[in-house]
């Protein structure tokens, strides 16, 4: 084997962000290798990708046997064999949490697309990768902007700001707001994202999560980060240092720009498929607050991520399972911020919590959201 090829486990294999990585690792085979493919119930696309990329270890979720596939391995067994060199974690969810702890104590890097793996634990999975001496690559791109800006710098950080689209409904009226429909809500006017994530987006609580991400990615005070609203998705993060100086990153809104960075660190690889940002067409660039009132999802996970204990996966848990009933026209959008915030008022926070702690209070409030949910019928 190639000492510089980098031999890669990628989870999620079939979701937007795992397939996106495999479009990079096609536009490079002599730089990356998929030693490891583990997907969920798109049975046929992970046959797909298991014929194509032949991987020596494979996971289901659905137990399923695949062509190729020697033998039945769990997540964690797969991310921890000697032959991977970085971890892709490309799930949603908890589901990424157990193989992420697994590959940071077997000394893997790990390049990061999941939110809830530091919202959840974030104490504990950095805590892991200091004491094995393993970094954390993000995928996120206002992480990997945050994380771009910083390469080469010495100074002291004074403020940190995330940019968000403000996804469809940013302009709308509350009385707007009570009518969206799922369809609407899954057009997100810039990014193609999953499910999940694209509710996550309209409502905004994705960038209360990427705030808390934030907060331990790059060991940042809750007051320090700052998030701004910013239509054209150009600039990602910027960097405010002590001296007053700002750095920005900028680029064309595609998710396989920070996902190829996080593979082939340090490195920047030249690709003719990915697009560049054209500054004479791009136009002005506009920056606004974030509405609180229109957005209560943000201020419910900023609120949260402040409480720290158990309460930012009692924020997870409860917005997965508020974000499947709207995607199940169970409840309506607006609901989702109800759900979340009756949940968390409920909630007896743990301080300092174990792992199996953040767990119980994962499960706990799964059952509990869902109760509420019910209630509002």
């Amino acid at each position: 084997m190639d000492s510089d090829v980098k031999r890669l486990a990628i989870l999620g294999s079939t979701g937007s962000i795992g397939q996106q990585t495999l479009e990079i690792v096609r536009n490079f085979p002599d730089k990356f290798q998929v030693v490891g493919l583990a997907g969920g119930k798109n049975i046929d696309l992970l046959t797909q990708q298991v014929a194509e990329f032949r991987p020596k270890l494979v996971y289901s979720s659905l137990k399923a046997k695949l062509p190729g596939m020697e033998k039945q391995l769990t997540i964690e067994e797969m991310v921890s064999c000697s032959e991977i060199d970085l971890a892709v974690i490309a799930t949603s969810g908890k589901a990424g949490l157990y193989p992420t702890l697994a590959a940071l104590k077997a000394g893997k890097n790990i390049a990061l697309a999941n939110k809830e793996v530091l919202v959840m634990a974030g104490e504990v999975v950095i805590h892991e990768a200091e004491r094995h001496q393993v970094q954390i690559f993000p995928i996120d791109s206002e992480h990997s902007a945050i994380w771009q800006c910083l390469q080469g710098e010495e100074a002291k950080i004074s403020r940190l700001f995330l940019t968000a689209s403000g996804g469809p409904f940013h302009h709308y009226t509350q009385s707007q707001l009570m009518g969206v429909t799922v369809e609407e809500t899954l057009r997100h006017p810039i990014w193609k994202m999953g499910k999940k994530v694209t509710v996550d987006s309209a409502t905004l609580v994705n960038k209360g999560l990427e705030v808390i991400e934030a907060h331990w990615l790059f060991t940042t005070p809750f007051e320090s980060i700052e998030v701004l609203i910013h239509p054209q998705s150009i600039i990602h993060s910027l960097v405010e240092f002590i001296d007053g100086s700002l750095k920005a990153q900028l680029g064309f809104p595609d998710m396989r720009l920070p996902i190829q960075y996080a593979l082939s660190y340090p490195e920047r690889l030249p690709n003719p498929e990915l697009p560049h940002l054209n500054l004479l067409q791009t136009g002005a660039l506009e920056f606004e607050p974030v509405d609180y009132d229109r957005f209560p999802c943000f201020k419910l996970a900023l609120d949260a991520g402040k409480a720290g204990g158990t309460y930012p996966a009692v924020l997870c848990a409860a917005d997965e399972v508020a974000v499947k009933l709207f995607l199940e026209h169970r409840i309506n959008f607006v609901d989702i911020a109800g759900v979340i915030e009756e949940t968390l008022s409920r909630h007896q926070g743990i301080i300092n919590p174990s792992l199996d702690e953040i767990l119980a209070a994962d499960d706990w409030a799964r059952e509990t959201a869902f109760h509420v949910a019910c209630e509002l019928d």
